[in-house]
């Protein structure tokens, strides 16, 4: 019998269900392809102004290639992470008018990357507007705690409240930082991108942000290889236990965390494996197993 796409598609949703649970998210109604057979179904989360933005998505540091994110699009990629210092807004904005997917599927994220006044912020988040050839933008954030980040975002409020952000936020705030910037904020950020892994698990900026609603986005969630991660023996117990990688471990481990995920991928192969991670769900016993190996450090010397 021929293969019904729709069928499958159910078949695939059903499988999913009973894990997303344990992650407090809604699922993601879209055929996320432009083929169904490719179609990975994602779930999303809900931030703190209402907005549901998918629990994982596509890094994109040094990807620079139309190509490659219409292939990331096809599997099924909708949350797509950029940055002015990236070099790739431009060439974000062109796969999305080049893919068959509705703008609307998309969730779209870039970050502010030099220090500038109110002004120059307003500017700036025109002149990504345009490049990007886009109406607006799901997600913009600080890239970092500029000396002049209040004014940032206070620029970033207005353009929120024009309606040419859907949500703002901030990346690489400390705990300490993030507790002393929002005071000043109007909107509360939605979204705090920082390093976070198995090894770093941010579990101190988690806590201080909870009461404020602001998700935690990881980067670099597979450490860049550091600290031999894809040979970890406790990850590698846990993988062979559910026929899984190292990288779909982790990934799965910050879901259930109820952590967003933007790991990088540039090979299809690994788009997909990456995405595949919602058809099984960790144990509590080997969720403590991971969280043991939290060492609250970070690993980087530099921020993505």
């Amino acid at each position: 019998m021929k293969n019904n796409p729709r069928r499958e598609f159910l078949l695939n949703t059903a499988k999913c269900a009973g894990a997303l649970a344990v992650l407090n998210t809604t699922f993601a109604t879209n055929i996320f392809a432009t083929t169904a057979k490719e179609a990975m179904p994602v779930p999303t989360v809900k931030l703190n102004n209402g907005v549901s933005m998918p629990i994982i998505g596509l890094g994109t540091y040094s990807i620079n290639e139309v190509s490659t994110f219409l292939d990331a699009i096809n599997v099924g990629y909708r949350l797509i992470d950029s940055a002015q210092l990236y070099g790739n807004e431009k060439v974000v904005g062109e796969a999305v008018k080049q893919s068959k997917v509705k703008r609307e599927e998309f969730f779209i994220t870039t970050k502010l990357s030099s220090n500038m006044d109110f002004k120059q912020t307003q500017k700036s988040i025109d002149d990504t507007l345009k490049l990007m050839n886009l109406k607006y933008l799901d997600l913009l954030l600080i890239h970092q705690p500029f000396e002049n980040r209040k004014q940032m975002y206070k620029a970033m409020e207005e353009a929120y409240k024009k309606g040419k952000i859907k949500a703002i936020g901030v990346s690489n705030f400390t705990p300490d930082i993030y507790s002393d910037f929002v005071k000043s904020c109007e909107i509360i950020p939605a979204v705090n991108q920082c390093e976070t892994h198995i090894f770093y698990q941010q579990k101190k900026l988690r806590e201080v942000m909870k009461d404020h609603g602001t998700m935690l986005q990881s980067w670099s969630p597979f450490v860049h290889g550091k600290k031999e991660f894809f040979e970890n023996k406790t990850m590698l117990a846990i993988a062979k236990k559910y026929n899984k990688t190292v990288a779909q471990v982790a990934l799965r481990f910050l879901t259930q965390e109820n952590i967003i995920v933007i790991p990088k991928a540039a090979r299809l192969k690994y788009m997909k494996e990456n995405l595949n991670i919602f058809d099984f769900e960790l144990s509590k016993a080997d969720m403590k197993k991971i969280q043991d190996l939290d060492e609250n450090k970070g690993q980087f010397s530099y921020s993505r």
